[in-house]
């Protein structure tokens, strides 16, 4: 007997929908699977064999996160099938700034009523999201939750794990001053800072289909473009260059997030004439009149990751990010024995 409750979808709760939104996403699922996935959708728990050969001593490297609020973007576009690569690349990207490589991710879904086709519509994204970053999508939730999301909104958030030989572990106490910074661009706001672009933009109000000549596009997908994921690029210069760093630029943009990849009683010294900063932001900051430090304290300013390498390993470094999908890959900046954190100049 198939698995039914009037009661329980009298109270908002439709587990037949639940079913149906599973069948939708398994051909999206599919996409991801490697031969290291055991098992498919529907079990307790996703099985996955670690792959360790040629590794002295593995360890398993996690990183979890969500959308926030850059989902009332979507909501107000009613397009689903990006925000999914969102929540992979925002953990991901953690992961490899330890350099590790992805090995699998587990999302969730909670929504206000479960509507099987947009549910999939989400898990596309994710499934695409994880393609990019070359790992498996093992298993997720999906939790309807009436009375506590609205019917037409959801939340989104996802968990993966990395792999790395410990020998290998990026440490930053390797650092010395006139180590150079490499810039990777990232591909818009990506998926931080949307509760202040939401102010500034007015979003509920404003038309968001219209054509905006600085952006070359409408304000609604330059805003909904997908965070960059940078496994791909990354993971081949941990094979060329020895790295000694990487900082995903996330929330709390240049100032917060630099750090965390420089060596105490160093500092990163960056020219700001130098920083390509993308036309979304000139726009956040003209229109919501924001001082220059609180946009370099809020978004990535168009730096979506940043690598340090020894000087002399440089030009290589920038010959392998360009060779593999990154051409834009820009030096920027090194490190300076004065001050601590980051000195825009």
């Amino acid at each position: 007997m198939k698995s039914y409750s009037d009661t329980y979808k009298q109270a908002g709760v439709d587990v037949t929908a639940g079913y149906k939104a599973v069948e939708l996403m398994k051909e999206h699922v599919a996409r991801t699977m490697t031969s290291s996935v055991l098992t498919g959708l529907g079990g307790f728990g996703g099985l996955y064999e670690l792959d360790t050969a040629g590794m002295t001593h593995p360890v398993l490297v996690s990183g979890t996160d969500g959308v926030g609020t850059k989902l009332k973007i979507a909501f107000l576009m009613d397009k689903h099938d990006t925000v999914g690569i969102d929540c992979v690349a925002m953990c991901v990207n953690d992961i490899i700034c330890c350099g590790a490589k992805p090995q699998f991710f587990l999302d969730y879904v909670a929504v206000g009523k479960n509507y099987p086709e947009k549910v999939a519509q989400i898990v596309s994204g994710v499934a695409e999201g994880c393609v990019q970053a070359g790992c498996a999508l093992v298993g997720g939730e999906t939790a309807e939750m009436p009375g506590f999301y609205p019917a037409e909104e959801y939340d989104l958030a996802g968990f993966a794990v990395g792999l790395v030989d410990k020998a290998k572990i990026l440490d930053r106490e390797t650092q010395v001053p006139g180590d150079v910074l490499i810039a990777l661009p990232s591909s818009g706001v990506h998926s931080n800072g949307f509760s202040l672009v939401r102010k500034i933009f007015n979003v509920e109000k404003a038309d968001l289909s219209t054509y905006v000549e600085k952006l070359g596009g409408t304000l609604g997908e330059t805003l909904l473009t997908p965070t960059k994921i940078y496994v791909k690029p990354m993971c081949a210069l941990f094979e060329e260059v020895t790295v000694k760093s990487v900082a995903h630029i996330t929330g709390g943009g240049f100032y917060e997030n630099m750090p965390r990849a420089i060596k105490d009683g160093l500092s990163a010294k960056i020219k700001k004439s130098d920083v390509r900063v993308l036309p979304i932001f000139e726009l956040i900051q003209q229109m919501g009149k924001i001082p220059e430090r609180d946009m370099y304290n809020t978004f990535n300013m168009g730096v979506g990751m940043m690598v340090c390498v020894a000087k002399e390993d440089a030009e290589k470094a920038l010959e392998v990010l360009r060779a593999n999908g990154e051409p834009d890959a820009y030096l920027l900046g090194e490190l300076a024995e004065s001050g601590e954190g980051v000195i825009l100049e």
